[in-house]
């Protein structure tokens, strides 16, 4: 198959899995330490980017925790919404739904309002500006308490009309989805759409991603690729047209592979796979590299690329007018 990159990177898109701290790019984590007046263990940007040697989940996540600590102010919160967004608008995403992690921020004394307030600043001047439109989904850390958990949950009520979402992530180990099974029936009581991480090659995955569609029934699924390994999974997935947010280059880093043969074999039996950039400014990838990634490894034809974008756009939480808006433009680009 010819080299589909231009393709691609001129395809109207839509992410559905990004973690807005995960977009902290080495320059504005300096550039914020400074104006905090935090002290940082780098010296330059190529120094951040050296200490980013993760080979599994966990490694990952230290480092990604570390770089929180210099969102302290509102300001802070928009301007790296902001430069997500931007980025996002240049790779002609037009629309995303972006995660957010309170508690770290809420655990050392930085308020919940703070960081929201932040937030919405900047996908209020962002769609004004730029034309791409986003909505919030804030997830709860499954290697902390659900008692916390449900603290954090009863803090987004005042703000529920910027939030879509509820979510859960961080480390899987020996943190299955049914210890906040209270916490995401409460979620769904207050309007929320649900979704939950099941990170590749973790320890018990399939009984995890069980839990997942029988015990808490979610909307979608953040990548969930180990779900191909059990035809009852794949299945119900299938049936549910449950989306799957998987994210090829941050697989590559943190399991033995990209996936993206496993994308193409979901898009094969009929699952709403779709391609996301998960952490970028820690992966180096923002989306359109990860289209790239999958399409090249897995040898994807242009149809195939056009529909992972589909999926993702049919999968939004969304009005389907709005859907079948950016549906209709896909469409149409995809005929040129």
């Amino acid at each position: 198959m010819a080299n589909l990159r231009g393709f691609i990177e001129g395809m109207p898109k839509c992410e559905l899995h990004v973690h807005l701290e995960g977009t902290l790019e080495p320059e504005m984590k300096l550039a914020l330490a400074a104006r905090n007046k935090i002290t940082l263990p780098y010296a330059d940007a190529k120094a951040v980017i050296a200490a980013y040697d993760f080979d599994d989940l966990p490694s990952f996540l230290k480092i990604y925790y570390e770089g929180m600590g210099v969102l302290v102010h509102e300001q802070d919160f928009y301007d790296l919404t902001y430069a997500y967004l931007a980025k996002a608008a240049s790779q002609n995403v037009r629309y995303a739904e972006m995660f957010f992690d309170p508690q770290p921020h809420t655990g050392r004394g930085v308020a919940f309002s703070t960081v929201i307030r932040g937030i919405r600043r900047a996908q209020l001047d962002a769609e004004k500006a730029l034309g791409i439109r986003s909505q919030l989904i804030c997830c709860v850390l499954r290697d902390w308490s659900a008692e916390f958990a449900m603290t954090t949950l009863t803090e987004t009520l005042p703000y529920k009309d910027w939030i879509v979402g509820f979510g859960l992530d961080s480390d899987e180990k020996n943190n299955p989805p049914v210890k906040f099974k209270a916490v995401f029936e409460r979620a769904r009581q207050e309007g929320y759409f649900l979704t939950m991480h099941a990170d590749v090659d973790q320890l018990n995955t399939t009984e995890h991603i069980r839990q997942l569609l029988e015990v808490i029934r979610v909307d979608r699924i953040d990548h969930g690729v180990n779900s191909l390994q059990q035809e009852k999974l794949h299945g119900e997935i299938a049936r549910r047209q449950l989306a799957l947010t998987v994210c090829p280059v941050s697989n590559a880093c943190v399991s033995d592979s990209s996936k993206a043969k496993e994308i193409k074999r979901m898009l094969e039996l009929g699952m709403r796979a779709t391609v996301n950039s998960d952490d970028p400014a820690y992966f180096r990838a923002y989306i359109t590299e990860n289209f790239v990634r999958a399409q090249e490894e897995a040898d994807l034809g242009p149809e195939q690329v056009v529909q992972l974008s589909r999926n993702a756009f049919e999968s939004a939480w969304l009005p389907r007018a709005i859907k079948d808006k950016y549906l209709a433009e896909l469409g149409e680009y995809a005929a040129r």
